[in-house]
């Protein structure tokens, strides 16, 4: 069975760095576009960025453009979110999963549920 599984969250001050981790099992992601996506309190899910399979092509929310840089390593398996520069608002679960649409990074369904996120919390 498909998984997916986020790691790296924590709690940092404004200003700060995390990297996020996603590992697949499973099922190879290497052949999918991959994105990030979060959800804070009380708000719907969102995607944050997006990488093709082929590493050549990532996007961005607006909201993270010039603070977030997406990355994947095929060979591991593994796509990542490197932030910089974290903001309070940017406190949320934060998630990956293929994309179906790049350009709008619609999540896909390859992976069946989503996993169960990691928590990154920022502190004003």
């Amino acid at each position: 069975q498909a998984q997916l599984v986020e790691s790296g969250g924590g709690l940092v001050q404004a200003g700060g760095s995390l990297r996020l981790s996603c590992a697949a099992s499973g099922r190879t992601l290497s052949v999918y576009n991959m994105g990030w996506f979060r959800q804070a309190p009380g708000k719907e899910r969102e995607p944050v960025a997006a990488i093709t399979w082929d590493t050549r092509t990532t996007n961005y929310a607006d909201s993270v453009k010039g603070r977030f840089t997406i990355s994947r390593d095929n060979a591991k398996n593994m796509v990542y979110l490197q932030m910089n520069s974290l903001k309070p608002e940017d406190t949320a679960v934060y998630y990956c999963n293929a994309v179906s649409t790049f350009g709008t990074m619609r999540p896909g369904t390859i992976f069946g549920s989503w996993g169960q996120g990691t928590q990154v919390t920022v502190s004003s």
